[in-house]
């Protein structure tokens, strides 16, 4: 699959609220957001306007939202925070579409380091990260809302012919 086959674009407001409203079924509803109302009223992450310009983005085949991203400047990295639509979910997608993301990122920030954050049981992510160009580089316990839980940290592997 090509990652060319997704655009970027900013993530607007109006897509920020439907993403609230998407619900994932176990045990991925752990990914789930609150209520737009209250993510808007609290002024985290896209409900903050300006963190969404600067840091987030919508991902579209076509004309259909797909999904967000988050690009989270660290230091000389870029932390990648990956989104997709519920129902998009396990169908061969994932893979073009983080590479995309990555893609978007390098585009932003050349020769910067790309890495992403995953929980070691989310093996459907982690199979389509690793399809994408990501290899795993370490493994440590991060706080979670429900306590101290084990993540990889994966590392884009920029293609030689890029």
């Amino acid at each position: 699959m090509n990652a060319k086959r997704f655009d970027i674009r900013p993530l607007t407001e109006r897509e920020a609220e439907i993403i609230c409203g998407w619900r994932y079924e176990p045990p991925y509803d752990i990914y789930g957001w609150m209520p737009w109302e209250q993510v808007k009223q609290l002024g985290i992450e896209f409900g903050d306007p300006e963190l969404r310009e600067q840091q987030y983005v919508s991902v579209y085949e076509g004309e259909l939202f797909c999904g967000f991203a988050q690009l989270f400047p660290l230091g000389g990295t870029t932390r990648l925070g990956i989104g997709m639509r519920p129902d998009l979910c396990g169908h061969g997608l994932g893979a073009a579409y983080v590479r995309a993301v990555a893609e978007e990122a390098l585009r932003r920030v050349p020769g910067q380091e790309i890495d992403l954050e995953v929980l070691t049981w989310n093996q459907r992510a982690i199979k389509a990260y690793r399809k994408a160009g990501f290899a795993i580089t370490d493994l440590y316990e991060r706080m979670t809302p429900s306590g101290l839980k084990p993540f990889y940290c994966m590392v884009y592997q920029m293609p030689s012919d890029s």
